[in-house]
């Protein structure tokens, strides 16, 4: 696959009929889609544990903004990502999307705990990510078990995530109750 023929970036959205518990209602960044697989981040997962009790920085961290743990996927969930609606200027941080990045840097996550933007900044921390094989995710498509949007830093960042699925598919002009039922994808 060409980078031309690239979906990412994109939003995925769950059709209704999304019978896995893991997306169910879900909205992804698609991070990555090359012919061998894509990678995303389920953005709408928001936990109540906090990042600074659940990262282990050495050392300890000398504030703590109230960060919040999202999960991102349901692969490698001990793996933690950044999601970032600026560029931190720090090294090993991607630009996914126009004025959206991704890091997995322990310095920038340091620097997002102890900064004074609260926990509603445009960040995220998610543990996990979701993953498919190659052809996996188009097939999907074709089955059509995901819609698709383009990517929206306000959407990710300032919607609150139990509306957020309901309003990205709004934002396509569809009431997401009317949506035709189908047999779902496992």
């Amino acid at each position: 696959m060409s980078a031309h023929s690239s979906l990412s970036p994109t939003l995925l959205l769950a059709m209704p009929q999304m019978q896995d518990p893991n997306f169910a209602r879900s909205v992804v960044v698609l991070c990555r889609h090359e012919s061998d697989g894509a990678m995303g981040l389920v953005v709408n997962r928001k936990t109540d544990t906090r990042v600074s009790s659940v990262a282990v920085l050495d050392p300890p961290v000398t504030r703590d903004n109230g960060l919040e743990v999202w999960i991102g996927g349901p692969v490698e969930p001990q793996r933690g990502w950044l999601l970032l609606g600026h560029d931190p200027g720090t090294p090993g941080t991607q630009e996914i999307g126009a004025g959206l990045y991704l890091s997995a840097s322990v310095d920038t996550l340091r620097q997002i705990i102890e900064s004074e933007a609260g926990p509603e900044a445009e960040h995220r921390f998610l543990l996990g990510y979701a993953g498919w094989a190659g052809g996996q995710l188009e097939s999907e498509l074709a089955a059509s078990a995901w819609l698709t949007v383009d990517v929206s830093t306000s959407l990710i960042f300032a919607t609150p995530a139990e509306v957020m699925w309901e309003s990205a598919i709004r934002s396509l002009g569809v009431d997401p109750y009317s949506l035709q039922m189908g047999s779902g994808v496992h």
